[in-house]
């Protein structure tokens, strides 16, 4: 396959660097192994450029792990290993020290406290999605291995799986939307669906397009025939269906999560030109995997 036909957002390459497992595949003046590396603050912003003034591409979590292929004046150009997503975060943003994640945050958000106290005043709001080693269970809180306390009702073991993606993005109702976002701080519509799924256990990707290629199965664009859980998509777009008749999504019109008449978003849509192009139905998610407090 010639470099022309591979995707730069799920495959690190340049004129002068590439990562060494696209050796054969495309050229580039220099092939790298890269380095392994783990998100070390709440939210990484990723970027398509070394340019924070550019568009947002998409965000990494704390603890998700990534490969880093070049860090330079500030900058780590890297790939996350979950979705395989290309871009450039700030350097300060990676670490090279790597921590097995024992739980994960399950909740919209969880505030990291500086003691395992009710009234402790917090340091930093953790994403629903973010991957911690906790050390041990100290008066009702988590006790996390970069020394904060987390509340254990927010969090659940790393294996455990999420039953209903669409409860999951439900959770998001009313969130902003954000291009380029994955928290309830800020989300577009291809982020809702792939946070949602990955509550679930499903590796979802990133953007609307690689959504419609790859999640579960194409069933004809029939809108008297959706059920919930169904992906409906227009060119740059996803909503989630929530019923047969109701789809949920992150979106620009309303700048923010919404549920809204899948007639209503269909009418007001086409009148900016664009058509449903697919609609998709996932497979059956795992099953919610047994588990209480940090056990």
């Amino acid at each position: 396959m010639g470099q022309g036909l591979l995707d730069p957002r799920r495959n690190a390459f340049r004129e002068d660097l590439a990562d060494a497992r696209l050796a054969g595949r495309v050229t580039s003046s220099n092939f790298v192994d890269g380095w392994p590396g783990q998100v070390r603050v709440a939210i990484a912003p990723v970027f398509g450029a070394p340019d924070a003034s550019e568009a947002l591409t998409t965000q990494l979590i704390f603890g998700e792990r990534v490969r880093v292929f070049e860090e330079r004046e500030g900058w780590a150009w890297l790939q996350g290993e979950g979705d395989g997503y290309v871009g450039y975060a700030p350097a300060a943003a990676i670490g090279r020290e790597l921590n097995v994640p024992t739980h994960r945050i399950a909740a919209l958000a969880a505030p990291a406290l500086a003691r395992p106290e009710l009234k402790s005043p917090p340091l930093v709001d953790l994403p629903m999605g973010a991957c911690l080693k906790v050390e041990r269970e100290e008066n009702g809180f988590a006790a996390l291995a970069i020394g904060a306390f987390v509340p254990v009702q927010h969090l659940v073991p790393i294996d455990t799986r999420a039953a209903d993606f669409v409860a999951v993005a439900e959770q998001f109702l009313g969130a902003p939307y954000l291009w380029g976002g994955r928290t309830r701080a800020g989300i577009d519509c291809s982020g809702l669906v792939q946070v949602a799924m990955q509550a679930t256990g499903v590796a979802a990707p990133r953007d609307s397009d690689m959504l419609l290629a790859e999640i579960g199965s194409a069933i004809v664009v029939d809108t008297d025939a959706l059920r919930r859980g169904d992906l409906v998509f227009w060119r740059g777009h996803v909503g989630i269906m929530i019923d047969a008749a109701h789809m949920l999504h992150a979106n620009a019109h309303h700048m923010r999560v919404v549920v809204e008449p899948l007639a209503e978003a269909v009418a007001r849509i086409r009148a900016t030109g664009s058509e449903i192009i697919g609609v998709r139905r996932p497979n059956s998610p795992l099953p919610a995997l047994a588990g209480r407090g940090l056990g």
